[in-house]
């Protein structure tokens, strides 16, 4: 099946790039109209039917999300492209969506194309979307869900219903409130980063705890934390006063 794709980018350069780098290097790519602007993208977008666009977060014009906000039921896969890491990146991840980064990667572009061409459930998408503007919409950065990518499928947790996460080789393991366990395919660090600014705190190596959820900390055996589902988490000696610290600010 032949992708359909609109860009939407206000630099020509990088539009006429885009363009060729999908045509020249992506199996079953076709451009079938770009925008440069807001307006233009609205109007483009109105009347062709693409199966993937690819939207510029930062326009002259304004931003990547005034689109989408009048595009109200998308049937679209979206990938985003950016030279810059932004808020706008940590509300992408929350919602598991995808980004590029410029200048763009060949492979990441390619991969990228190939992620969204066996996409298939909607309303699945509709959902990610959804929790993408919910988040931007957020004044004071503070999340409610994260979209998970699992081996069956998408999930959307509320952040109060993990416990902890806990590194799992390349994968993170989230134990949840429920006494579920999801399994993610990415590094704990990326979760580490995702998560510091929602009340969670990396304090091993192994682990990042929901502070909410602390129940107890130990300080013989060299110090641990029981979690309120009676887990124990090993602390690192260098994050006692951290951890000291935050749950002062609870």
């Amino acid at each position: 099946m032949t992708l359909k794709v609109v860009i939407i980018e206000d630099e020509k350069h990088s539009r006429e790039t885009l363009k060729s780098l999908l045509e020249d290097f992506c199996q079953d790519v076709k451009v079938i109209a770009m925008a440069s602007s807001v307006d233009e993208a609205v109007k483009v977008l109105s009347v062709c039917s693409p199966d993937v666009v690819f939207l510029d977060i930062e326009l002259q014009s304004g931003v990547g999300f005034d689109i989408l906000e009048q595009i109200k039921e998308p049937s679209f896969e979206i990938i985003f492209t950016t030279a810059f890491e932004k808020y706008a990146i940590k509300a992408i991840k929350f919602s598991s969506l995808d980004y590029l980064l410029k200048p763009i990667d060949l492979d990441e572009l390619q991969q990228a194309v190939e992620k969204a061409r066996n996409r298939m459930d909607t309303n699945v998408y509709r959902q990610q979307i959804d929790t993408l503007m919910s988040t931007l919409a957020k004044e004071n950065n503070k999340q409610e869900k994260i979209c998970l990518a699992t081996t069956a499928g998408m999930e959307f947790i509320a952040l109060q219903d993990i416990i902890l996460c806990k590194a799992d080789g390349s994968y993170t393991s989230f134990l949840l409130k429920n006494k579920r366990s999801l399994l993610v395919s990415k590094h704990l660090k990326e979760y580490e980063n995702l998560l510091a600014d929602q009340q969670f705190m990396r304090v091993h190596n192994s682990y990042v705890i929901n502070l909410n959820e602390v129940k107890k900390y130990i300080k013989s055996d060299g110090g641990y934390i029981i979690m309120s589902n009676d887990v124990h988490v090993n602390l690192s000696p260098r994050k006692k006063d951290d951890l000291m610290e935050a749950m002062k600010r609870l």
